[in-house]
């Protein structure tokens, strides 16, 4: 299969990698020869590292490197059976370069985009044959993350998306399809480890008698209680405040408003005061000069206080209960399956657990509860229950019954 690859950044290098690995032939397309050469470049370094690890040999670093292609005019694509484009997430932009491609690839070529959060209506939109466009949302890093979001456009024909699931599940990765609509499945669901993360910080809840940062405080609670590889704060500074406070705007707008996707006065701060985490040295924690957290004294964590004890629970169930909330919500709306939703937080997002999954672990008496605990404090809009979540308590279901 011919495959090409628009942009050669971080995402569309992984990319073409993952597809090179599985043997087919990729164009590798940037306007920029310097950005081809760094790619270029930096694969060698990743096979490198891989035949170090006993991952690979010698031969299928060549045979990899010898799959792809480094070009930089769009008609070079001509050929393809599939482009991806992994560009600037400006809808303008990738409606303008979609456009132009279609001028040069067959009609039988699927054009898909791997943003993460536009509509993919709108940019299918952009074609003279919008029926063949479709989303194709990787993770980063590419070739390690085991989720790939494919989410057809109300155009999309049902032969494009068959094609695309099958294309991407012979690339050995798990496919989770989802509705076109703001945020897809992961980057929807996953709202409130972040924004309600934030609100427990802004209110205070979190800060711990020894006046540590509350931030702490809640990273550690969903680290020690959820299993979770890191905690929210810690999360944000490896994405970037500003890339992460961009994504919750942006889905904010895209759902009218919603006051379950508020953003955060917090985050929009440290964002605006370069605050970015990891790629500035200092975010909610301060980083060392090769990127590792420098953590105060840790001798509060070791819960000796009960109050400390029943504080992280607290700020545990409460985020856990958001999350399960906002899951269940998918389902009722039809985002997605059940089980692409929780293989889409645990291959894509490396939950410890299908929220789902989880909720039936908690008992659906105990979300639907404890919605209503904070919604009754609350009175907010932002702390509604699912109505599928009410529905399986009065009918007594479980998911995946």
């Amino acid at each position: 299969m011919r495959i090409g690859i628009i942009g050669s950044g971080t995402m569309g290098s992984g990319i073409a990698q993952v597809a090179a690995t599985s043997g087919c032939k990729v164009k590798l397309y940037d306007t920029n020869q310097s950005a081809l050469d760094k790619a270029k470049t930096a694969l060698d370094k990743i096979l490198s590292r891989l035949i170090e690890k006993d991952r690979i040999d010698a031969d299928e670093k060549s045979r990899i490197q010898n799959n792809i292609s480094y070009v930089s005019n769009l008609n070079d694509l001509s050929d393809s059976d599939l482009t991806i484009e992994a560009i600037v997430e400006n809808l303008d932009i990738k409606k303008k370069v979609f456009s132009e491609l279609e001028t040069y690839v067959s009609e039988d070529c699927i054009i898909a985009s791997n943003t993460s959060s536009l509509s993919i209506a709108s940019i299918a939109s952009a074609l003279k044959n919008p029926e063949r466009c479709i989303g194709i949302h990787f993770f980063n890093p590419a070739p390690l993350m085991q989720l790939v979001e494919v989410i057809p456009a109300i155009q999309t024909s049902k032969n494009i998306l068959d094609k695309t699931v099958n294309t991407i599940s012979d690339w050995k990765k798990v496919v989770a399809v989802a509705k076109d609509t703001p945020g897809f499945i992961v980057n929807r669901v996953a709202r409130p480890f972040y924004g309600e993360a934030l609100r427990i910080y802004e209110e205070g809840i979190a800060d711990l008698p020894a006046g540590q940062a509350g931030f702490i405080t809640i990273d550690e609670s969903l680290k020690t209680l959820g299993g979770f590889r890191m905690g929210p704060f810690e999360l944000m500074d490896f994405i970037g405040n500003d890339v992460n406070y961009t994504v919750t705007e942006t889905v904010f707008k895209a759902f009218y408003f919603d006051p379950r996707y508020k953003p955060s006065f917090t985050q929009k701060r440290f964002a605006e005061a370069g605050y970015l985490g990891r790629k500035s040295g200092k975010g909610y924690y301060n980083y060392d000069k090769n990127g590792g957290i420098i953590i105060p004294e840790r001798d509060y964590y070791q819960e000796k206080d009960t109050h400390d004890k029943k504080l992280k629970q607290y700020i545990f169930d409460r985020v856990l209960v958001m999350l399960i909330n906002e899951a269940a919500d998918a389902l009722f709306m039809n985002i997605a399956s059940a089980e692409d939703i929780d293989n889409a937080m645990t291959k894509g997002v490396n939950y410890p657990k299908g929220l789902l999954a989880w909720a039936n672990e908690k008992g659906i008496d105990w979300c639907v509860t404890k919605m209503d605990e904070l919604y009754n404090e609350y009175h907010e809009d932002r702390y509604r229950c699912s109505p599928l979540l009410r529905r399986m308590l009065s009918e007594g279901m479980r998911f995946f019954d």
